[in-house]
């Protein structure tokens, strides 16, 4: 009877290590990352992170090992490279979460040196990063050798190879998308690409045109070319408010409810002064615009302040606004579609913070911008004294 009690107590046991682990049955819709953990002990977590979109590391989720296994589930709208981490193990494991069963036999050891299964994409990355492992590998090893160099020409020969190292592993997404139309990491890589300051956006259009149908055309294709529409529309922004640009042309209201055109308001030197009734550095740096307004208006200087009231804090929005042009005396042009920064004239020059300011001359092209204080003061002197 003793033994029965204790067969059961057992098996009870064991169903609640069960309960607390994560199902292994495939989801239907969604991912099962099924883990083998050999040599680590019960109750080590493991983690799935990734960075969010203002690059911070954090945990998408968490499991923990028993019995040397552990299990992650859940559902993912689009394929994602995250980072397969845990307690006590050195190193990270990059592994592509889709909403499929994948495999993992985790080395405890060597994270980078596990094995994944399951989905073609994962076999792609690792075929990917072993590429990458192997030139690290070789850059690493030119670099000592570029130290203990011999003579200034074996030096050369030597940082020679290294650039050329350097060069294939920049060239290497590119390169990868262009020999891979159909694999799902092509698409992983052109959607990381998108998140790189020194994108090239018109060759990752035209590498995203030259996948095949079936990854364009899916959810995460839609999702990506949406991205990249929208990135793309935002540098063409950037690149129409850059010094030696013609200003973007507007027309807003003004505080009587009549419209002003920028081409209206010009001089010889006009600046477009974006500010708000709440915004306190914009209120403080108030009186330095006064002072070079009064002393340069004569010569020539006009100035259109746009304001950027209008947020869900203010009772008044318009209130504001013109109590705060009464009280810093700010006796030139003003307008405002009292939008907060969705204001239509804000969203033209891709204004994100304030105070901003753009300096035009006499035909509306942008000559400095974001200048301040003294520094505003001098530019305005160089231009009309």
């Amino acid at each position: 009877m003793k033994k029965i009690i204790t067969i059961l107590l057992v098996g009870m046991l064991l169903a609640s290590c069960k309960t607390d682990s994560k199902s292994v049955e495939q989801p239907s819709d969604g991912y099962i990352i099924s883990g083998t953990a050999p040599g680590v002990y019960n109750g080590i977590r493991v983690y799935l992170k990734s960075n969010d979109q203002r690059g911070k590391m954090i945990t998408r989720d968490t499991a923990v090992v028993m019995n040397e296994r552990f299990t992650f589930d859940g559902k993912i709208v689009n394929p994602e490279v995250w980072l397969l981490s845990g307690n006590s193990i050195k190193g990270t494991l990059p592994i592509i979460v889709e909403n499929k069963a994948i495999s993992v036999e985790l080395n405890k050891d060597n994270i980078r040196a596990s094995k994944i299964s399951g989905t073609k994409a994962n076999e792609d990355l690792i075929a990917y990063e072993a590429k990458v492992q192997d030139i690290s590998t070789k850059r690493n090893q030119l670099g000592g050798q570029i130290r203990t160099a011999a003579s200034a020409e074996e030096k050369n020969k030597l940082t020679a190879e290294y650039a050329e190292l350097n060069k294939q592993v920049s060239e290497m997404p590119i390169n990868y998308i262009k020999e891979h139309p159909k694999s799902l990491y092509a698409m992983v890589l052109i959607d990381k690409l998108m998140s790189q300051r020194d994108t090239d956006f018109n060759q990752v259009t035209e590498l995203f045109d030259g996948l095949d149908s079936s990854l364009t055309n899916s959810k995460f294709g839609s999702d990506v070319k949406a991205k990249l529409d929208a990135v793309k529309r935002q540098r063409e922004a950037l690149s129409a408010i850059e010094i030696g640009k013609v200003a973007p042309k507007f027309t807003a209201p003004t505080p009587d409810g009549k419209q002003l055109a920028l081409d209206d308001a010009l001089g010889k030197v006009t600046i477009i002064d974006f500010w708000a009734a709440w915004c306190g550095p914009c209120r403080r740096e108030n009186p330095n615009v006064v002072k070079v307004y009064n002393k340069y208006h004569s010569k020539g200087l006009e100035i259109i302040g746009v304001s950027l009231d209008g947020t869900s804090r203010q009772k008044d929005p318009k209130d504001a606004w013109t109590k705060a042009i009464e009280q810093d005396k700010l006796t030139w042009n003003h307008v405002s579609n009292l939008s907060y920064f969705n204001d239509p004239v804000a969203r033209a020059y891709n204004i994100r913070s304030i105070p901003a300011t753009f300096i035009l001359d006499e035909n509306g092209t942008i000559i400095a911008k974001n200048l301040r204080g003294a520094d505003l003061e001098a530019k305005i002197s160089e231009l009309l004294d």
